[in-house]
């Protein structure tokens, strides 16, 4: 058996035994990331918009979505289950994610398919990432490597893995 596909054995066997102890609701965890990104997103907005009117008001609200983001980026992310600047990490994975969507939206919107397809590609592969680190299925290191075999064809990539695991039609 080659080493790919027992790397992605051992990991499913994993998640198997997350999901059978009751560790792990991807489905619910899939919506909360998305709203998490949506807070990331209004807070974006309400800082752009406090610059741009002048208003300090707007910067009021920022902090109550800022409060509410690290609520439930928490829930995701519990303090015993991080380490070093994963937090961090994981927060700005999925701002990157909700932007590079709205960026290939916009473009899918203007006709311009082909670069619409790779900003979506990009934002999945951040998003893959954000779920590797999420279910400490890869490490700090590990993304780093990853960043420098992005450009490489290889079986049973995180993708793959992340397209198996997280269906928010399983409920």
């Amino acid at each position: 058996m080659d080493a790919d596909r027992m790397k992605f054995e051992a990991l499913a066997r994993k998640i198997a035994e997350m999901k059978a102890a009751g560790q792990v609701d991807l489905s619910s965890d899939e919506d909360l990331s998305l709203a998490v990104m949506n807070l990331i997103s209004l807070e974006e907005h309400f800082f752009m918009t406090g610059e741009k009117t002048g208003k300090p008001e707007y910067f009021d609200v920022l902090n109550e979505v800022r409060a509410m983001r690290k609520e439930l980026l928490e829930k995701l992310l519990p303090k015993d289950r991080h380490e070093g600047e994963t937090w961090c990490i994981s927060k700005h994975l999925l701002a990157t994610t909700m932007r590079l969507m709205e960026v290939g939206t916009k473009a899918q919107g203007d006709g311009r398919k082909e670069e619409a397809k790779k900003l979506f590609d990009q934002a999945y592969k951040m998003y893959s990432i954000f779920w590797g680190l999420r279910l400490n299925l890869i490490s700090v290191p590990e993304v780093k490597e990853m960043a420098k075999e992005e450009a490489k064809d290889k079986p049973w990539t995180l993708e793959d893995i992340v397209d198996k695991l997280v269906d928010c039609c399983d409920e």
